[in-house]
């Protein structure tokens, strides 16, 4: 998932709401992991979050802790998960992307759901390719 570890963007639990702004308004940016002192998945924050917390006003904004403001609950998935099942998943819950966390819950990647159709339709390409080659006698003798 060389695309997953590139679209990782982390920020501590203590970060600020500026600092996960300033993190999100990176162009392929649409998702922050938060992540606790030893370095394991805490919490997402997504651009809706920002703008839910300005509309709010409640606090100085850029003070804000990112915890204060972070998704706690994370739909996630593993790296030895299949692409076509994490998928379904992101389309079940509208979710435009969802992070990739190791065995010790430490962040490694975030799926964007536009990397993975690509992927999922490049798979698709590829066996049609195989199968045509097959069903031709090209390369199985």
């Amino acid at each position: 998932m060389p695309t997953a570890r590139q679209r990782l963007t982390t920020i501590k639990t203590d970060g600020t709401l500026a600092d996960a702004a300033r993190l999100l308004s990176e162009t392929h940016v649409g998702l922050v992991v938060v992540c606790a002192a030893d370095k394991s998945m805490a919490g997402v924050i997504t651009k809706t979050d920002i703008v839910r917390q300005v509309a709010q006003c409640r606090e100085f904004i850029p003070t804000v802790p990112a915890s204060a403001i972070m998704t706690k609950s994370v739909v996630h998935c593993r790296p030895s998960d299949l692409l076509h099942e994490v998928w379904s998943s992101m389309k079940e819950r509208g979710f435009v992307h969802i992070p990739v966390v190791d065995e010790h819950f430490r962040p490694c990647g975030v799926v964007n759901a536009r990397d993975a159709l690509q992927a999922l339709l490049g798979e698709v390409k590829d066996e049609g390719s195989l199968l045509r080659d097959y069903v031709m006698g090209i390369g199985y003798r």
